[in-house]
């Protein structure tokens, strides 16, 4: 050790003196001599770091550093919402630092049992006999850096309203009585003509079209966008959008995982509720996982990366990752373990096709579990979960695609004696079936469904589904006799992959290799999530009910959760003899809602014009692609919506366009209550609640102005029911106050820990030890004698049960209830609006195609734009944090990312400025050479190349803030995004069957500029 150093000293010397490095020389000599140069630190071995928050004393107690107080609560730092602990200095109010909380499964694996005292959870995750590595609860980059949004000089703090045009990014602040007074009551608010405000929109009687009044009231012609569910969409969906009367609330899920989420619910016969699935990552023996990366992306990623990490080391995991772009799930150091297959973006459904076709026609397919037809059966069978793949569909006359039932038991071949029988009174069924069958004197032709799905797999050959996806024959089949040699413990995984225009049949074939083996509800296997404690409608309150709600009706503005068959449009058209196909444009009865389309709708008046938008912390703009060409028709308040108002915390790329600004928390100034999205066995409800003031303006009630408190305030002021003295319903039939957001939310907290056996009082100890003295008088007025109760929940973060819940033997502790569909009897029923024809009920290979079936290739030339382009994430960078100026010091651009062999061929080299071009349009980048991307791809990291939050510059108030190049620095891939040629080149391309937004595997060009 002591040579090695005096011989780095010697060589540092030998630099020093070349006239090579002669500028540098006095830094080295610094080296040399151990000198110190600049500002000494605090501390020779911790620098300028903070004081820690505690300290251990020698028997293990934690001492609390009155500097500081520590909360629970949750980041929002992406869509996975873990539980962190938010470190504060008392004496300025500010956030210094970011860690897990050890009681939550988000950011800890194993998690604290839930009763462990509060002081302990300090010392198990502390130096103190090492527990630290054992207990230890992280928080990612994102969730370290995110906190100094809450103190960005682009915040939004007071009302704002437009000067001049939309998008010219000019604003004045208003009153909050100004605000109220024009958003309600309306007016000629620009000088542009007259605006009906929401009084004269909420009218919940008169219909939007007197000749079709299944349309709806005009109450409908109000839409409002919130984000991804962070806790509080619960309060304005069911508090405010159902007060007000409208069905057209819209989630960010059309643009992020739909086709995803559609083609699982699909599969769990869930369609309208939309369950999804996970890999049990613990107990798996080998994990295919497609166009999502754990350890990278997917949700939980943080949970999944340790769970990942642990299974590959300590326990028996072999893992094959299949993307266009190797990424940090592959580990060189765990050997054969883990694999990366390359594909071409946007064919994973050739490969899993080619991967069924070979499971059925070798039998590895697990025939004797998918021949149980019915739960009788499966329960007799000790079975966890039952498939439908015996079920026998008519394929011809007045019944054709039904599944053929009594009544609502479906019929069955024995396999035993060879009758049609009632699925009830059958344990095993004959599985592959295609023939004749008499019922009740009644003849059909009928085919199993596993009979229709081995159909589909088998037209196309192996070497044809090879050639679609770019795998090699022998890799398909390798791949599928690895994935069958585990039983029931192995499980696949996508997620934002499947976000093209076979999105929802990708998704619905890849969960179809979980059925061919069994693995539903199976440790090691897949499942639902093991879900949550009650929490808006539970013990003490139901929180979404209350006198005067209104059960909106009608056609919702995306044409969503209604088949066209059910429309007034179609009825005519059969009443006057016509064709009533195509319809005027695309119609989705699976889908749950497609913010995707709001704007086109209102734009094409079909269904229905819409009078008002409010966009709750969404970002439709940048997160959809294709839609830069609306934009024009989106500063046109005539011609798209004539009322937009914003409830944003920032101005972004959509908040841009709106009419009026309203402020809202950011981070943990902020209500929320969360589950887990997935990815985890036990039940868990994370809670948020401010713990910092939010520095926005105020009501005159004393509440910053939130999307909450604004809610509330606008329902008084309209007289809405649901809000105002006796608002909220209480089990006890007493009727509570709905003038705050505690009002809801601590009532929501106190019904989680009621539920089943009620969590213990919290003690004063803790109470000082989680910062909730500020909390416990307000406790005391919500809660009365529930208030520890709500306050030891709070302590903790929210409420978890224990790891040891998550396992009943064999099975999962949380099951999922409903049979698997391998033929989907709601889809194969209902037809493609524009073309008439049925969709497919079973999974089946389609290439990438306009809505109407058209190839996407018809109208570009392959030749031309013979790379596809791709998104992807990291674990640093994410919409929501790309803006963060701290997030930028580790991540601070993205590039356009393509493969060495493939920028030779195109005469490209490292650091050129190119060109992506798409069909539809261009963007500019840096070019990055990067050895694992598939030679056909184009690789975009997402999150970057920002239009908003403090990128470009604004004027408010007469004041300019100037933006800042590091937020709008790299590229948003979705401006390349297309639009589908078949609806008159207005809407943007979607999934064919669930209309979800197609942002992958987009036809590009890569030139030098």
């Amino acid at each position: 050790m002591e040579k090695n150093r005096r011989q780095f000293l010697l060589g540092t010397a030998a630099v020093a003196g070349l006239g090579a490095v002669a500028g540098y020389s006095e830094t080295l000599s610094s080296v040399v001599t151990l000198g110190d140069k600049g500002e000494r630190m605090a501390d020779p071995v911790y620098g300028q770091a903070e004081e820690p928050e505690f300290t251990i004393d020698s028997d293990g107690k934690a001492q609390p550093n009155p500097r500081y107080r520590v909360a629970a609560s949750v980041c929002n730092g992406c869509t996975t919402h873990c539980g962190v602990r938010v470190k504060i200095d008392r004496e300025t109010n500010q956030v210094v630092r970011v860690s897990g909380n050890p009681y939550n499964l988000l950011s800890s694996d194993p998690w604290l049992p839930y009763q462990t005292p509060l002081g302990e959870s300090f010392t198990r995750t502390s130096g103190f006999q090492e527990q630290g590595n054992a207990n230890r609860s992280t928080a990612c980059a994102r969730g370290n850096m995110v906190f100094d949004k809450l103190n960005d000089p682009f915040r939004v703090l007071r009302p704002l309203k437009r000067v001049g045009k939309r998008g010219e990014d000019k604003w004045e602040p208003i009153s909050v009585e100004q605000l109220m007074r024009e958003i309600v009551e309306g007016g000629d608010l620009f000088g542009e003509g007259h605006v009906d405000g929401l009084r004269a929109l909420r009218d919940i009687e008169t219909p939007i079209d007197a000749g079709n009044p299944e349309m709806g009231p005009k109450a409908n012609q109000l839409a409002i966008f919130g984000t991804g569910d962070e806790g509080r969409q619960a309060f304005i969906v069911q508090r405010f959008a159902q007060s007000f009367g409208t069905p057209n609330f819209f989630g960010h899920t059309s643009i992020c995982g739909l086709s995803m989420r559609a083609g699982e619910a699909a599969f769990l016969s869930g369609l309208g509720a939309d369950p999804h699935l996970k890999p049990d990552f613990e107990e798996c023996e080998f994990l295919l996982t497609i166009g999502t990366s754990p350890a990278q992306a997917g949700n939980p990623f943080k949970r999944q990366a340790k769970l990942l990490a642990r299974a590959r080391s300590d326990k028996n995991l072999k893992y094959v990752v299949v993307g266009p772009m190797l990424t940090n799930c592959d580990s060189i150091a765990c050997g054969e373990r883990s694999r990366w297959l390359p594909i071409k973006p946007g064919e994973d459904l050739a490969l899993v096709m080619g991967m069924i076709r070979w499971i059925v026609e070798n039998d590895r397919h697990n025939a004797h579990y998918l021949g149980i037809p019915s739960q009788q059966a499966m329960q007799a069978a000790g079975e966890p979960s039952f498939t439908n793949a015996s079920h026998l569909v008519v394929q011809s006359g007045e019944r054709q695609g039904h599944i053929l039932k009594d009544g609502d038991d479906a019929l069955v071949i024995d396999e035993r004696d060879g009758a049609l029988k009632k699925a009830s009174e059958v344990l095993q069924a004959r599985l592959d079936f295609d023939g004749e069958v008499q019922w009740q004197g009644h003849r059909y032709q009928v085919k199993s469904a596993f009979t229709l799905m081995k159909e589909a797999a088998q037209e196309h050959t192996l070497e044809e589904y090879s050639r679609f996806c770019g795998v090699p024959v022998h890799d398909i089949i390798d791949l599928a006799r690895e994935f069958t040699s585990h039983g029931r413990k192995a499980a696949i995984d996508c997620h934002g992959g499947t976000m093209h225009t076979t999105g929802y049949y990708t998704t619905y074939a890849i969960m179809m290799l979980g059925a061919l083996i069994g693995n539903l509800n199976y440790r090691g296997g897949m499942s639902v999530g093991g879900g949550k404690f009650r929490d808006f409608n539970g013990a003490a309150y139901n929180l979404v009910g209350y006198a005067g709600k209104v059960q909106p009706r009608g056609y919702r503005a995306d044409r969503a959760r209604r088949a066209y068959e059910n429309t007034k449009e179609y009825r005519d058209r059969v009443a006057a003899g016509q064709n009533p196909y195509p319809a005027r444009d695309t119609w989705y009865p699976f889908a749950r809602a497609l913010e995707s389309e709001v704007i086109v709708s209102s734009i094409k008046e079909y269904p229905y014009k819409l009078k008002a938008l409010i966009s709750w912390n969404a970002n439709f703009i940048y997160g959809q692609s294709g839609i830069e060409h609306l934009l024009d028709n989106l500063k046109d308040p005539q011609r798209s919506i004539p009322l937009i108002i914003a409830i944003d915390p920032f101005i972004n790329e959509s908040s841009r366009y709106a009419d009026y600004i309203i402020p809202d928390a950011v981070l943990y100034e902020t209500w929320g209550v969360v589950r887990p999205w997935n990815g985890y066995l036990t039940r868990a409800n994370n809670f948020r609640y401010p713990v910092l003031p939010a520095p926005q303006e105020r009501f005159a009630n004393g509440e910053p102005i939130t999307m909450d408190s604004f809610v509330i305030e606008l329902g008084k002021y309209m007289g809405l029911p649901g809000f105002g003295p006796g608002a909220i319903n209480g089990a006890d039939g007493k009727k509570y106050a709905m003038d705050r957001p505690e009002d809801f939310y601590l009532r929501a907290f106190e019904n989680v820990a009621l539920d089943g056996q009620p969590v213990p009082d919290i003690s004063d100890e803790e109470i000082r030890l989680a910062g909730l003295e500020g909390y416990v008088d307000t406790l005391k007025r919500v809660n009365g004698e529930n208030w520890r109760k709500v306050a030891y929940c709070m302590a903790r973060g929210g409420r978890y049960d224990g790891k040891e819940r998550a396992y009943n033997g064999a099975v999962l502790g949380q099951t999922y209830k409903q049979p698997i569909s391998v033929y989907s009897e709601q889809v194969g029923n209902h037809r493609n609006s524009l073309t008439g024809e049925k969709f497919s009920g079973v999974p089946r290979y389609f290439p990438q195609s306009y809505t109407d079936g058209t190839p996407l290739s018809s109208s570009f030339d392959p030749q031309k734009f013979s790379l596809r382009a791709f998104s992807y994430k990291s674990s640093v960078l994410s919409q929501a944090v790309a803006a963060s100026d701290a997030i930028t010091q580790l991540r601070y651009t993205t590039y356009v990312d393509l493969n060495p062999a493939t920028a030779r061929k195109l005469g490209l080299q490292h650091g050129d400025e190119v060109e992506v071009q798409s069909p539809a349009a261009a963007i500019r980048g840096l070019l990055r050479l990067r050895q694992g991307v598939h030679p056909e791809a184009v690789a975009i990291e997402h999150g970057a190349g920002r239009e908003g939050e403090g990128a470009i510059t604004l004027t408010v108030g007469g004041q300019t803030l100037k933006g800042r190049i590091n937020r709008k620095s790299g590229l948003n891939i979705n401006k390349l995004g297309l639009t589908d040629q078949s609806r008159d080149g207005v809407a943007t391309l979607a999934d064919i069957v669930v209309g979800s937004n197609a942002r992958q595997a987009i036809p590009v060009r890569v030139s030098r500029v």
